[in-house]
This record gives structure tokens, C-alpha cells and sequence, in this order.
């Protein structure tokens, strides 16, 4: 965005109020479908203890100061997944929520530092119907708009056709000629063997790269790009490393019960069967908190609240959705500060 033209600049605000109305009535024909399904809306809390425990996740630090003056870091959440979960033990069921989330290191077209995540969670119920769920989010969005045919950098996506879905081990072989299950099993993986294959493809792998770092290259250089054209797409069955807290599948334990939702070649929502297991989330919290320290230098404390409640948990599946990219899509919008109300000048950083 132009620092000499900022966005409340008048030209500029009309320029962007179409997306920001469509906006609004994308969020109210939401509203509209999630409460014909059953669901409750509910207002995660945007502080607190711990932001999330994920690697490459970076997040605002706070501080709380309380009436005797004693001073305590807290964090602004960057998804409101612990506290909806805290939500599942204490009974509720079908619960969704527009939240407001905060992102550290993120600014792009499709990056903002503070944005709308739309995250619903049905407990008792398996993962897949999630899949169904997005189809008519998407489908819902579409006609509030009045506009079927989404396009985005020249890749268009047909939204009365339905979805497709395809797995991360038939995805690494169609767009990249890479066998992903023979370099990983459901308690360890072959660096070596997927950097070889990654190098074979043109895929530049630094000698400190994990597996996980060329997982990660390949998926962005390779696949992403090619995902969701013509008709939406699910990615389905990541690998079991490769999901932050999602459950194991009961088909295959190297993989888990996790998928990303993409159209014209951007990822939309990240969907699990969540874990329920508290001891194995301990360890994967611990085990990322020492990758982030050992990358970044820093680690976010663990919410043992959170793992408290998540013992109490009932089986259950969410997903969370980029509010704003599913508006910029929906609108024909070419950038997320276009759809954000009020966005943060650019610091051209």
C-alpha cells in the first residue's frame, strides 16, 4: 500500500469499499448458515498465556500489570484454538467464531499482522464432514457476492463445481515426482533420502535443512501453486510430524487426521481431527518450543490450562478459515488490506 496515499485517504476508501460491503455480507450469510446448522457463536479472549506453541508461529508479547502492580507476560493469541477447545470441555458442542488473530513476521498479499480467523468446531464428529462444511462456506460466500467464477493471479476456480480432495502422498508424486512415503513412517523420516529428491527437482536444499524444512519447500514450490484450480481442492493426510495437533489416522499412523482447503492456489482453512491425547501434545509442545529456540532464539510458555482441558475434551473435529482471503477471493479483491476495515499503514517491510 502507498505511504503517500494512505488507506483512509478518500479516493482510496472508495476504491476499496466494495470488497469491505461485500465483506460484511459475506460474514452475515455465514452467520446465517452456521446458526441454521446448530452452531453457537462464541468470543474466544485475545490474551493469553501461551499464543499457540507452533515453530515457525510468531506472535505479540504483552504485559498484564495488576492492581497490587505485580507484572506478568501475557500474549495476543494467533488462533483462538486453545480457548474454543477450553469451550468443547466444558460442554458446548457445535461453536464458531470470527476472531480477531495476530501474527508476528507476516505481510504480503495475503499476509497481514492482524486478521480474521473463522474457526468452528463439532465435537463427536469425524474430520471429513469438516470437508462438506467448507464447500458450503464457500458456496455461501460466492453467492453472497453474486460471483461463481473466483480467479486470483490468473488461476480460476469454478465454485459450482463442487471439490475435489487428494493426498499429500499423491500430491508430493503429481506435482513433483517425489515418493513422500518412502522417505517417513510413523515414528521417523529419511532427510537424506527426501533432500536427494527435492535436489532432483531444482529444489535448492541448504546443508541444515530438516526433512521438515524440504517437506515445506517442496509443498510451497511445487504443489501449492497448482492446487484448487478450476474447482476447489482438500490436501489431505499429512504427514504425522507435519501436524501440529491433529490426531493420528486410524488407516495409517504416519499419517494424521489433518487437511488444508485450497482455491485458485491459496490455502483458505486448516481443518484436523484434534488430539485428544494430553501427554502426546506435551510432548510435540516441547519438541517445537525447542526447534523455535534453537531457529529464532525464543520459545512461548505451554498453557497447562490448555492440556488440562484437553484431557477432558470429547473426540471432535475444527477447522480454521482466513476470513480475509475467503473475501479478497469472493470479492475479486487483489491484496487483504483491501478487505480489512482499518489496516495498519505499510511499513514496506
Amino acid at each position: 500500500m502507498s505511504q503517500a496515499s494512505p488507506w483512509w485517504n478518500p479516493g482510496r476508501h472508495s476504491d476499496r469499499r466494495p470488497f469491505l460491503v461485500a465483506r460484511g455480507r459475506i460474514k452475515a450469510a455465514l452467520r446465517d448458515w452456521f446458526t441454521s446448522q446448530g452452531f453457537i457463536e462464541v468470543e474466544p479472549g485475545c490474551l493469553q498465556v501461551s499464543p499457540g506453541n507452533e515453530t515457525h508461529l510468531h506472535a505479540f508479547r504483552t504485559e498484564l500489570v495488576g492492581t497490587d502492580l505485580r507484572r506478568r507476560d501475557l500474549y495476543l493469541h494467533t488462533s483462538p484454538e486453545f480457548a474454543m477447545k477450553k469451550l468443547l470441555a466444558a460442554g458446548e458442542t457445535k461453536i464458531f467464531a470470527f476472531a480477531p488473530v495476530f501474527r508476528n513476521r507476516e505481510h504480503g498479499k495475503l499476509h497481514a499482522s492482524e486478521f480474521t480467523m473463522l474457526e468452528w468446531y463439532r465435537a463427536g464428529e469425524p474430520y471429513d464432514t469438516l470437508w462438506s462444511d467448507c464447500a458450503s462456506i464457500l458456496y455461501t460466500a460466492a453467492r453472497a457476492c453474486e460471483r461463481m467464477q473466483w480467479s486470483y493471479r490468473g488461476k480460476p476456480c469454478d465454485l459450482t463445481k463442487g471439490y475435489d480432495w487428494t493426498t499429500l502422498y499423491q500430491a508430493f508424486v503429481q506435482f513433483a515426482d517425489i515418493p513422500l512415503h518412502e522417505t517417513m513412517t510413523a515414528t521417523s523420516v529419511d532427510r537424506d533420502r527426501l533432500a536427494a529428491h527435492a535436489q532432483a527437482q531444482g529444489i535448492r536444499v541448504a546443508n541444515d535443512d530438516t526433512w521438515s524444512d524440504i517437506f515445506s519447500k517442496v509443498l510451497v514450490e511445487k504443489i501449492e501453486p497448482g492446487l484448487g484450480v478450476h474447482r476447489p481442492e482438500i490436501l489431505c493426510e499429512y504427514p504425522i510430524n507435519e501436524a501440529a495437533l491433529a490426531r493420528p489416522s486410524a488407516l495409517d499412523p504416519a499419517v494424521a487426521e489433518r487437511f488444508e482447503l485450497y482455491v485458485c492456489g491459496v490455502e483458505l482453512a486448516n481443518g484436523f481431527g484434534e488430539l485428544t491425547d494430553a501427554d502426546e501434545q506435551r510432548r510435540r509442545f516441547e519438541t517445537w518450543m525447542a526447534d523455535k529456540a534453537r531457529i529464532y532464539g525464543e520459545r512461548y510458555p505451554i498453557d497447562e490450562d490448555f492440556l488440562s482441558a484437553l484431557a477432558a475434551m470429547p473426540p471432535a473435529s475444527g477447522c480454521a478459515l482466513g476470513f480475509d482471503r475467503l473475501v479478497m477471493l469472493a470479492s475479486g479483491a487483489e491484496r487483504i488490506e483491501q478487505v480489512i476495515w482499518t489496516p495498519l499503514p505499510d511499513s514496506g517491510t
